[in-house]
C-alpha cells in the first residue's frame, strides 16, 4: 500500500504554461483525503516551492533545491549546502567556460548582472533575482549554483558528462536541457525523499516516486514504486517502472489511479 507520494513539479504536475490541470488539483486532494502523504521533491527556491504546495492544499513538507532544504511550516528538518571553496571552484570554472551562473545563498536568487539568461529563467519560474558582485555574497548558506545556457543546450550535456570527474566533491545533474545545477553531495532527491522516508518510519514499497528530467531519477531511485511520465527523458524512463502518459495528458493522475486509488 502507497503511504507517501513523492512528486517532482515541472513537467510532471506542473505543465510547461505554469498551470495545473483540475484533474490533478483533484488527485491531490484524493490523495490527502486518503491519508497518502504527498511530498514535492523540486529544485525550486523553497520560496516558491512552499507556494505551490499551498496552491494545492498540502501541508507536508517540502524538498526544495535538488534535496538540498526540507522544510515544513518554516522549520527546517534537513538541510546541506556548497561549502565556500565549492562555490568558488565552480564560479571559476564558469568564468573561464563564459556560462551563466544563478547563485543561490539562503534562499535568495543572485545574478551579477540583469541579462536575457536570468530574465528568461526568472519569467518562466514567476521568480524575482537580485542583482549583485558574486565577491559581495557571503556564501554562508549556498544552495545551490545553476549554470544556463539557451543557445547551446549541447553544451550542458557535455558539461554534465565531464564536470563529475573534475569536481567529484559535487552533486551535478541536467535538470533540463538548458541548465546544469551544482549542489552538496547529499544534496538529491533520493537523500530528501529518504530523509522522509526515516522522518515518518515508512519502508520504501511504500512510497512511489514521480518525474520527467534526468534529475528525478535520484528521485525515482527513493521509490518503491518508480513512475515516469510520458514526456520524461529517455534517461529517466529506463530507471521506472512504469511510464505514464504526459503532464498534458495527466499522467500523474493515471498513475495514482493505477497505484493508489
Amino acid at each position: 500500500m502507497i503511504k507517501l507520494v513523492a512528486t517532482d513539479i515541472d513537467g510532471t504536475i506542473l505543465i510547461p504554461e505554469g498551470n495545473f490541470t483540475q484533474g490533478v488539483k483533484d488527485c491531490v486532494k484524493k490523495l490527502c483525503k486518503k491519508g497518502i502523504k504527498v511530498a514535492l521533491v523540486t529544485g525550486r527556491m523553497n520560496a516558491v516551492a512552499k507556494l505551490i504546495a499551498q496552491d494545492l492544499g498540502l501541508d507536508t513538507p517540502v524538498v526544495s533545491y535538488q534535496g538540498g532544504l526540507v522544510t515544513h511550516n518554516d522549520e527546517i528538518l534537513y538541510e546541506r549546502y556548497l561549502t565556500k571553496d565549492q562555490t568558488e571552484r565552480i564560479l571559476s570554472w564558469a568564468k573561464k567556460e563564459n556560462i551563466h551562473i544563478n547563485l543561490y545563498n539562503n534562499d535568495i536568487l543572485y545574478s551579477e548582472k540583469d541579462c536575457y539568461e536570468v530574465q528568461r529563467y526568472c519569467n518562466n519560474l514567476h521568480t524575482h533575482f537580485e542583482i549583485k558582485s558574486f565577491g559581495e555574497i557571503k556564501k554562508n548558506k549556498i544552495n545551490k549554483l545553476l549554470a544556463i545556457n539557451y543557445s547551446e543546450p549541447e553544451k550542458i550535456d557535455k558539461y554534465e558528462k565531464e564536470l563529475p570527474l573534475i569536481f567529484p566533491d559535487l552533486y551535478i545533474v541536467k535538470s533540463t536541457p538548458y541548465f546544469l545545477e551544482f549542489s552538496n553531495k547529499e544534496a538529491s532527491k533520493s537523500c530528501a525523499v529518504r530523509f522522509l522516508q526515516k522522518h515518518w518510519g515508512l519502508k520504501q514499497e511504500e512510497i512511489l516516486t514521480i518525474g520527467d528530467q534526468n534529475n528525478d531519477i535520484e528521485l525515482l531511485k527513493a521509490g518503491g514504486i518508480k513512475v515516469a511520465m510520458g514526456n520524461a527523458t529517455e534517461e529517466l524512463k529506463k530507471q521506472a517502472d512504469y511510464i505514464t502518459d504526459t503532464v498534458h495528458n495527466d499522467g500523474f493522475v493515471k498513475a495514482m489511479e493505477k497505484y493508489c486509488f
